[in-house]
């Protein structure tokens, strides 16, 4: 809203300094300050309306340390981080943009989703809370809507440099850039890393159609698996919300390089017009989460729930598709990936070891991986630490990727 605002006193009234808000730069430092103060701000007014409201977190008795000291730690924290992007972003960035849209509804969707998970557990005192059916079927709808955009949308295209033109020339006039409609991605560590999801179809031209079935499959397990990745994360204090900050300074290094020719050039990758745009609302979402750790750290004052995590896990995954960087989350998003795996391989082996031994057996003291090392008695801080530090490591590798291939 404000960019229209100081664009059209910039060209109707010259005012000094309105200029500013045509730099994608200036936006997003205003746009994490701004997400900044609304967690701090709004955070600590929400906590004591949920203080007020008695809405704590019912904790089962897992024989962890600690664990039952947080027994009514207020929760639904996670609407903490849904103002703090959601504000920012309409102030700041361009509403018109077709990926500030997509970002957009699958933020207040999937928050919507955990919003009635807790309500379910917190006000109908159930602790199972929305059925897991229910809870996918959520999913995969935000998955189809956002598919549907990315795919049918004329403004969602690639820009190449045609083969007759040297990339090794300097400030290669934009103009030369030809346009393609097309679905192709980005496979790390690989040499002329594309790859065309229309190659899954072999004769894209008479089905379009199979093609954004297959895209839109693809779509739904990324979003979905990202999302329950960063809800299962969400275990123990700030692991999810640090862990998602230093995803999402990431994303918006490859946000804004995609979305700026002459870096995409030089590093000879997909430039993606109007993807630049992005980088106002992840600014808004590291500000959220930097914000909600002021009260989340250890020990929490208050918890994100699934309304923060179920949300958190599918911006990273809507957003790392929009930028055609999806095939990257494995490395980037390695801390969810790991939590959801050791759950995995806990039942399946559970499971397994039941049928054939009569008893079944586990190879984790305990699933998710975070309450693993809890239970070998290392204190949650110092695993959310070393998360932390891992998760920079793998974001490392993630940026690495840009010229190692």
């Amino acid at each position: 809203m404000l960019y229209y605002l100081f664009q059209f006193l910039d060209e109707h009234y010259h005012l000094p300094g309105a200029g500013l808000f045509q730099y994608i730069s200036f936006r997003a430092a205003c746009s994490i300050l701004l997400s900044l103060t609304i967690s701090l701000i709004f955070g600590k007014r929400l906590i004591e309306i949920l203080r007020r409201k008695q809405v704590g977190e019912t904790i089962r008795d897992l024989g962890l340390e600690g664990q039952m000291e947080k027994k009514g730690t207020p929760t639904m924290g996670g609407l903490i981080i849904l103002a703090a992007i959601l504000i920012p972003t309409i102030l700041f960035a361009r509403l018109t943009n077709v990926y500030i849209i997509t970002m957009l509804i699958a933020t207040i969707w999937l928050g919507f989703v955990g919003f009635l998970d807790d309500y379910i557990k917190v006000f109908k005192k159930d602790k199972e809370g929305l059925a897991g059916k229910s809870k996918i079927i959520g999913q995969v709808g935000v998955g189809l809507i956002l598919a549907s955009i990315l795919y049918y949308n004329p403004n969602v295209f690639i820009k190449t440099v045609p083969d007759n033109i040297d990339r090794q020339e300097e400030n290669i006039n934009p103009s030369l850039w030809q346009s393609e409609k097309s679905l192709k991605t980005t496979i790390p560590f690989v040499k002329d890393n594309e790859f065309n999801y229309a190659w899954l179809v072999p004769d894209v031209i008479e089905n379009t159609f199979t093609l954004f079935i297959i895209f839109a499959i693809i779509v739904v397990i990324i979003v979905t698996a990202v999302s329950n990745g960063a809800n299962i994360t969400d275990g123990i204090d700030g692991l999810a919300a640090g862990t998602s900050a230093i995803i999402g300074v990431t994303l918006a290094l490859l946000a804004y390089l995609s979305g700026n020719y002459i870096f995409a050039d030089y590093l000879n990758i997909m430039y993606i017009p109007h993807a630049g745009e992005l980088v106002i609302f992840i600014s808004a979402f590291v500000g959220a989460c930097i914000g909600f750790l002021w009260y989340n750290t250890y020990p929490a004052q208050v918890f994100m729930g699934d309304t923060g995590s179920l949300a958190l896990g599918g911006i990273i995954a809507t957003f790392a598709i929009a930028i055609r960087k999806e095939l990257l989350i494995p490395v980037l998003c390695g801390i969810f990936l790991i939590e959801n795996l050791s759950v995995m391989i806990q039942v399946s082996y559970f499971k397994y070891t039941k049928k054939k031994f009569g008893e079944g057996r586990r190879i984790f003291l305990m699933s998710p991986l975070h309450h693993h090392y809890q239970k070998k008695g290392l204190h949650e801080s110092k695993i959310v630490s070393r998360f932390w530090i891992t998760g920079i490591l793998l974001a490392v590798l993630t940026i690495i990727t840009l010229k190692t291939r």
